[in-house]
């Protein structure tokens, strides 16, 4: 037969009577049994839809070359563990260390260049002192006429000849001292050119991936090895822009990996929520999963959201009888027959099960049936029970 699927729930009420058990006519020669019977019915369930998405590491790292170079040894392979720091690819570096090489004898030529240019300035300052002393002696006896006119002026001018040399000088020192600084930056520079010869792990995870081999030329920015940290993931599930509208960071949601939690599922938390496209109506939602030394980049999982409650059709879980893939009722006809009927069941809410197909608002099931229960079997001294304790946790 055809199932309806139908979204409701129910708040259980039994059949009861104030004074003891409820009569129920028994059929001729059927089998008769004593069972406790609750009452299908509506109530607010809480509503949750899935998505599914797939797995990723929280941090991944594309390791590329910044120079181009050939690649002489790479000493991973997926698979690899890495600790941070670890040299994992290595590339001809011997014209990066010969740039380095030069650049660091620049720069004692710099230094040495300084130290000429200090002793020059001495000099001139030395010559400047011994012109300053002629042209005081000189201006004495000029003033006592035991010295020309000419002979003034020659000292004169001697002692700026020598003041100008030490502005000259110092001028000198100060521009190999500028070269100095320029050296050892150059230096430096070429210093760590050459350290991209090698290429490290930036931190501590696992190889997933291998772009190259050894003798091919390595371009700046293209990805030889994909690192990823393995301590933390994260689920990506893709939304529309209504379902999306009903998600925001530090929302609850709960996650699921078949293969690597055996369908159990977990508790995780919304991390962030991006636009795929700004020109689409698609959002990527990453959720943040529980660690668990079973999951790895690239698993297929679902992810489930609550949004708001809804009106639903239900019977506690123990009125189910499941019979390999099928599940059925107990429900009590009008003659008070226990007939077995297939259903169809949605969400578990609690002690609750919605039922979708099978089962109307306000029939009697038979609540906890014996195995020896069958189908025909004439249901008398039915008990009131206290009705379900309403939604539960989902699980």
């Amino acid at each position: 037969m055809k199932l309806l699927h139908l979204l409701l729930m129910i708040s259980g009420t039994m059949v009861a009577t104030a004074c003891g058990p409820a009569e129920r006519p028994v059929a001729a020669g059927a089998p008769h049994a004593d069972a406790v019977l609750v009452r299908a019915a509506t109530a607010a369930l809480p509503s949750q839809f899935e998505a599914g998405g797939v797995l990723r590491a929280r941090l991944t790292s594309a390791i590329a070359s910044r120079v181009l170079a050939p690649i002489t040894e790479i000493r991973v392979r997926p698979g690899d563990r890495v600790r941070r720091g670890q040299v994992v690819v290595v590339l001809e570096g011997r014209e990066l260390q010969a740039q380095a090489e030069r650049a660091a004898a620049s720069l004692v030529a710099a230094r040495q260049a300084v130290r000429a240019s200090e002793s020059d300035a001495e000099g001139a300052e030395a010559a400047r002192t011994l012109a300053a002393a002629t042209h005081e002696r000189m201006s004495a006896l000029h003033a006592k006429r035991s010295a020309t006119p000419q002979e003034l002026d020659e000292a004169v001018a001697a002692l700026r000849a020598a003041t100008a040399r030490v502005a000259g000088a110092r001028a000198h020192a100060a521009g190999a001292a500028a070269s100095v600084t320029a050296a050892e930056a150059a230096a430096n520079g070429a210093a760590i050119a050459a350290s991209y010869s090698t290429l490290t792990a930036p931190f501590d995870g696992l190889i997933t991936g291998r772009a190259t081999d050894p003798g091919t030329m390595a371009a700046p920015g293209v990805p030889l090895l994909t690192l990823e940290d393995t301590a933390a993931f994260r689920l990506e599930v893709r939304l529309d822009e209504s379902r999306a509208g009903q998600i925001a960071v530090g929302h609850a949601a709960r996650v699921v990996f078949d293969d690597a939690t055996a369908g159990k599922w977990t508790e995780g938390r919304v991390a962030e929520v991006s636009r795929i496209d700004p020109g689409g109506h698609g959002f990527v939602v990453k959720i943040d999963v529980p660690p668990s030394t079973g999951l790895q980049s690239g698993v297929f999982g679902r992810a489930q959201f609550a949004s708001a409650p809804r009106q639903a059709l239900a019977v506690p879980a123990s009125a189910l009888v499941r019979r390999g893939q099928m599940t059925f009722v107990f429900a009590v006809d009008g003659e008070g027959l226990a007939r077995l009927r297939p259903i169809s069941v949605g969400q578990t809410s609690g002690d609750l099960v919605e039922i979708l197909a099978g089962v109307q608002d306000g029939e009697e099931v038979v609540a906890n049936p014996p195995a020896s229960l069958v189908d025909g079997t004439s249901i008398r001294g039915a008990r009131a029970a206290q009705p379900p304790s309403g939604a539960g946790d989902r699980r």
